[in-house]
């Protein structure tokens, strides 16, 4: 305890600087939530996406709103929790729950960051296949290392930037993609905000909310926020703060939806509309190139590329940030623990890749994996961020308590009716 007491006090002392009151002050706040984004234009994304589109048309558009709403206010909760106590979601949960419960939960977070980080380094992987031919578990291998090397050399800012910068990339790509396709805009509209579920379709629907809504994610955001912070002794300046991440929080998430919504209205437009199943994402060079030209096909492989890089990178900082919340301590890339949990998801990940036979798959059944843990992440937060012993009077109102329980609840019915598809 005294040394988690003293961690704390030295993010405090690091920290202690008053942001000012110009109007572009909240520019320079706009970076951690993009982070999250990340989490979820990812390849596992890509290939629920892909499949959703290719699979069902427009018709599961919706699940990309539903999910994308409650990662809003998911991630806005979470992140309250980093800004009001200065821990992490993992720090959180080791402190103020009894070992046996926290180490449960944050060991399945670890295994959840296993199947995240599994598909982060197969998508990059597989998008070095179709740039240059370059056989998956070799590609997984190059995205490993560079992931590792990016992780532990560079610092956080210079972190956030490539990840701004990719995300731009990836954003621009699709923008490309679509302006070539012909999208049934009424339908799709229609399709974001009326739920549908045709018949086979609810693989597909879990794999779409896994991939969106991500135990990681969680974590990842609760650590992050706290690069912005200043002094957590003036109450003015945490209220402050607060303002500025809900804003960060909800710019970022909307780009994540609008990009995730592209992947599935491209694949409706193109794959569906052709009567062409996806079952992996190496398709998408075949199918795209005389639908939309070969310029599409290098931008949407490339695009991938830095998705898969991107998302590993943030993936492995959540474990990072996971498996050094277990001992108490907060994510620093210089110190054992952290070091350690990076390591034992991207390698892992990496050695589950050598052994699998189906890529795409693989991809997809990782997904499925993030939605089944998701429950207990969730639930472990609400109750976290409800508890005035944790967060003070800075703790969840009724109504947010209530709402969060019922967003778990929505999440486990979902994974109950998974596990019943299975057996039909």
């Amino acid at each position: 305890m005294a040394s988690f007491l003293k961690n704390l006090q030295d993010k405090f002392d690091r920290s202690g600087h008053h942001p000012r009151l110009g109007g572009l002050e909240i520019l320079r706040y706009i970076g951690p939530g993009l982070l999250v984004t990340v989490g979820f234009i990812d390849p596992g994304n890509w290939a629920s996406n892909l499949a959703a589109g290719g699979e069902f048309g427009y018709s599961l558009l919706w699940m990309v709103t539903l999910s994308t709403i409650m990662l809003i206010i998911l991630q806005h909760n979470v992140a309250h929790l980093g800004i009001a106590t200065g821990l992490c979601l993992s720090e959180a949960a080791s402190i103020y729950l009894r070992p046996a419960a926290s180490k449960t939960i944050l060991g399945s977070a670890v295994l959840a960051s296993i199947s995240t980080s599994l598909a982060e380094i197969l998508g990059g992987a597989i998008a070095l296949q179709m740039l240059f031919g370059v056989p998956v578990r070799i590609g997984a291998l190059l995205v490993l290392i560079f992931v590792l090397i990016m992780l532990f050399t560079n610092s956080y800012r210079l972190i956030e930037k490539w990840i701004i910068a990719f995300v731009s990339i990836i954003g621009l790509s699709f923008i490309y993609e679509l302006s070539l396709a012909t999208i049934d805009w009424p339908e799709a509209v229609r399709a974001w905000v009326t739920p549908s579920f045709p018949p086979g379709s609810m693989v597909i629907i879990m794999s779409v909310l896994g991939a969106v809504v991500m135990p990681h994610n969680l974590f990842l955001h609760s650590e992050v926020i706290q690069s912005r912070q200043w002094n957590l002794n003036d109450e003015k300046v945490i209220k402050k703060q607060l303002r500025y991440e809900y804003f960060d929080t909800i710019f970022s998430m909307l780009i994540g939806w609008a990009i995730n919504s592209a992947m599935i209205l491209l694949a409706a437009s193109t794959f569906f509309v052709s009567g062409t199943p996806i079952e992996e994402l190496q398709q998408a060079d075949s199918l795209l190139r005389p639908l939309l030209g070969n310029n599409a096909t290098v931008i949407f492989a490339v695009a991938l590329l830095f998705a898969g890089i991107a998302s590993t990178i943030t993936s492995g900082m959540a474990a990072g940030s996971i498996f050094a919340g277990i001992y108490k301590e907060p994510y620093d890339i210089k110190d054992s623990h952290s070091r350690l949990g990076v390591i034992i998801s991207l390698v892992m990940a990496f050695l589950i890749i050598l052994i699998i036979d189906d890529p795409f798959q693989g991809l997809i059944y990782s997904q499925m994996i993030l939605s089944i843990q998701l429950p207990f992440t969730v639930f472990l937060q609400v109750y976290l961020t409800s508890s005035e012993k944790v967060m003070g009077k800075y703790k969840n109102s009724a109504f947010t308590k209530y709402l969060l329980y019922g967003i778990g609840i929505v999440v486990t019915i979902l994974n109950i009716m998974l596990l019943i598809s299975f057996f039909q």
